[in-house]
């Protein structure tokens, strides 16, 4: 499964589409202080970004592919 829901924390796993953006939504909307865990996560699908970006989640785990967290850092940390 790419997404992995626990109490209050999501796991992402390898490839995220855009099949779990739905469930993202529903979840992060039932519980808005979730934390994300993209350590396993190698490609996510838009669909789930635009719903991250919209819920201004905390990350508690970045991508481990350099590319990845670079790419998820511009759009998901508001500029300081």
């Amino acid at each position: 499964m790419p997404i992995d829901y626990k109490k209050n924390q999501v796991l992402f796993r390898e490839i995220v589409g855009v099949e779990e953006a739905e469930g993202l939504l529903e979840f992060l909307h039932k519980r808005p202080a979730a934390k994300i865990d993209f350590g396993g996560c190698t490609h996510l699908h838009p669909a789930n970004l635009q719903v991250l970006m919209a819920a201004k989640i905390r990350i508690a785990v970045w991508p481990k592919d350099a590319n990845m967290c670079f790419w998820l850092k511009s759009a998901l940390q508001p500029e300081k």
